[in-house]
């Protein structure tokens, strides 16, 4: 008998002999599967599913947001809750969410998280109203945070060794894939049969993964197991990332009530502040101060997110541009596709088209470069239909090649038993980033012109440009961590 069934036979202890077997032990994989040359290629393709899924429902539920006041009689001030709700919860589990699946694997915990995921997508369909609208959401980010947490370690702990950055490239594809069709399919769907079949595509869709994630993904071979669970750690993560949300939402509304803003971010540092002090003082942290101590995964982290700010902050500011000069929505949607275009092209050939020799930071300072140049160039032109095309591609080509590659750098640098608290970081980040995108951008139209600084479009692009010089200088500063065998 192979070690790894071996393995696998092992009961975890403590509630083995509380709840049926079944529902806390990680099935093996069928010998057939596991011994294949293609299995790895297999889990991270059943993984791309989940990729897909998040990013199309993120990139629709704006849509729905005009159908929801009809039908409910509410504000849209309401209506965003439905969003802002999912988004806060969503950063708030994704860490604790890994750690635990480090513990208890990563498998079990993606497969409840899809699960939970997609008994709640059918709530949402089936919602009388909106405040239980809002709660569901709440429940199905607590799925998201399952799935996403474990998304990244499942690629990362599936890939054989040199193969990472490819597995990434793979799943930063079918997140393009999914944001690019996103507004086609949402549109549609909305136009036709009404916006709870958004909620509804995604039945069928998780049930088919969950399946094929039985058979399909690995157990997990390493475990990070600690004597208890940091409960504290949780609540103080919730309130930083709460408080710093809802603040980055309020500022893309200024300058309505700026006192609530500073309240809230002043709030945010506080808990920032506990939570770290806290970190230091327990036995059993929920994030480690050594998995932060890596140069690739402090950088990679800021990089990351700074990546994910430049990514959506056009998603904002393109349609805004375009309509506000004469352009309608199909011109402004089909104008705004060219980036995530972009990005999912630079994911699937980067590894083909660049040289074989170049490592992730070599490979993070190209599509660094090539970001920075398109938004420079962006700065002297003018915002039109016909020039912003090219232009956002090749934005988009850098994003694809930097992201993929950042993750592998950060992932890299984890030791494979925290596999799911990278993970978890490295989606905080990106969630973060996406907010802050949102409501930088918002904010730079906000605000009113002058002589000395640029108009309100050309100054959300210098505030995306500034990301992007970031993103190209912690690709500078980080080094490649050495390989760690998985």
């Amino acid at each position: 008998m192979s070690s790894d069934l071996r393995r696998e036979r092992i009961r975890p202890r403590g509630s083995a002999g509380r709840l049926p077997e079944v529902l806390i032990r990680e099935r093996a994989r069928p010998e057939r599967i596991r011994s294949h040359p293609a299995a790895w290629r297999l889990a991270v393709a059943t993984v791309c599913f989940g990729a897909f899924m998040g990013q199309l429902d993120a990139s629709v539920v704006t849509l729905i947001f005009p159908s929801l006041r009809a039908e409910f009689g509410v504000s849209l001030t309401a209506v965003t809750w439905v969003s802002l709700a999912y988004l806060l919860t969503l950063v708030a589990l994704l860490l604790p969410a890994g750690r635990l699946s480090d513990a208890r694997g990563r498998k079990l915990l993606y497969l409840y998280g899809f699960v939970v995921f997609t008994a709640a997508s059918a709530s949402c369909a089936l919602a009388p109203t909106l405040a239980v609208l809002i709660a569901v959401r709440v429940v199905q980010a607590a799925g998201a945070a399952l799935m996403q947490a474990n998304s990244v370690a499942l690629v990362a702990t599936s890939a054989p060794p040199g193969r990472l950055r490819t597995a990434l490239g793979v799943q930063a594809t079918a997140q393009a894939l999914g944001l690019a069709l996103g507004p086609l399919v949402g549109g549609a769907l909305v136009t036709t049969l009404g916006w709870r079949w958004i909620f509804a595509l995604n039945v069928p869709v998780g049930v088919i993964t969950v399946v094929a994630g039985h058979y399909l993904l690995p157990r997990t071979r390493h475990r990070h197991s600690a004597p208890g669970f940091d409960w504290p750690g949780p609540v103080l993560l919730a309130a930083a990332t709460s408080c710093t949300l809802l603040a980055l939402s309020a500022l893309s509304r200024a300058p309505v009530f700026p006192w609530r803003t500073i309240a809230l971010l002043m709030v945010a540092a506080g808990a920032v502040a506990a939570f770290i002090a806290w970190q230091r003082r327990t036995s059993h942290p929920l994030l480690g101060p050594e998995l932060l101590r890596p140069r690739p995964v402090r950088f990679g982290l800021a990089g990351a997110l700074c990546g994910y700010l430049v990514l959506f902050g056009p998603l904002v500011l393109v349609p805004l541009v375009l309509t506000a000069h004469g352009s309608d929505a199909l011109e402004a949607g089909l104008v705004l596709t060219w980036l995530p275009g972009g990005f999912a092209l630079g994911a699937a050939l980067a590894e083909r088209t660049l040289p074989r020799a170049w490592g992730e930071r070599a490979r993070c300072t190209c599509g660094a470069a090539m970001g920075t140049a398109a938004l420079a160039a962006l700065c002297a032109l003018p915002l039109t239909p016909t020039v912003l095309p090219p232009f956002l591609a090749l934005l988009g080509l850098g994003l694809g090649v930097f992201i993929p590659a950042n993750n592998a750098l950060v992932m890299a640098a984890i030791p494979p038993r925290c596999s799911g608290t990278g993970g978890g970081l490295v989606n905080m980040a990106r969630g973060t980033g996406t907010a802050l995108g949102v409501a930088l951008v918002a904010l730079a139209l906000q605000l009113p012109g002058t002589a000395v600084w640029p108009q309100p479009p050309h100054r959300a692009v210098l505030v995306l440009l500034a990301a992007a010089v970031i993103t190209l200088t912690t690709s500078r500063l980080s080094r490649p961590a050495p390989v760690t065998s998985r």
